[in-house]
């Protein structure tokens, strides 16, 4: 239903992206972005505002493959959760950043997009994203490791946590077509956490 270009722009607003940042990061304008978003809500029948929540999946994936061929994705046996995955820092300089955990602290680089640079701590990924000076703050975001990220999603929400959005995918290795999947709920104390899976291709 959704074509490539949107399904990136809606997993940038799941991703909790405004709509300048988007449009940056796709290279088209903010009234690209806009077009995009009412193509969306339209199809869908979901308005705009609530697109950050639409839990739907792209039949391409290999996620929604998995769904279809795997019976435990779909009873809840898999919601327990896992090992930290991934640990977020602000960041104010890439390239600084990058010679410290690369060749200061001798984390093994796994690679930099942008303005965001990851870095292997022993089997815990470091994932570094550089900010403007007036939004950096010290701190961190806990990335739990799931097998099912929609229905830990689910058992989490009827427990009362709040999430920010739906699960999205955020990024597929071109080598591997492994996918990796992502969504963002709040401890209570003001703390950001995060679910994450990584989905192989059937």
């Amino acid at each position: 239903m959704l074509t490539p270009a949107e399904w990136h722009t809606l997993d940038m607003v799941r991703h909790g992206l405004r709509r300048a940042e988007i449009a940056r990061r796709r290279g088209t304008s903010v009234d690209a972005v806009k077009y995009h978003l009412a193509n969306i809500s339209g199809k869908l029948g979901v308005r705009t505002r609530e697109l950050r929540h639409w839990p739907g999946i792209p039949t391409t994936t290999a996620l929604a493959r998995r769904r279809r061929t795997d019976p435990t994705m779909t009873t809840g046996a898999t919601t327990q959760l896992g090992t930290i995955a991934q640990i977020s820092l602000s960041i104010r300089d890439v390239a600084r950043a990058e010679r410290f955990y690369g060749e200061v602290l001798g984390l093994p680089h796994l690679f930099t997009f942008g303005d965001l640079a990851f870095f292997d701590a022993d089997g815990t990924r470091l994932y570094l994203h550089r900010k403007d000076e007036a939004e950096w703050r010290p701190g961190s975001i806990l990335y739990f490791l799931v097998d099912d990220i929609h229905a830990t999603q689910e058992r989490l929400t009827r427990s009362g946590v709040h999430f920010t959005g739906a699960p999205h995918v955020i990024y597929t290795d071109d080598a591997t077509g492994v996918e990796e999947w992502m969504t963002f709920f709040e401890d209570g104390e003001g703390n950001t956490l995060a679910l994450t899976s990584r989905v192989e291709p059937a």
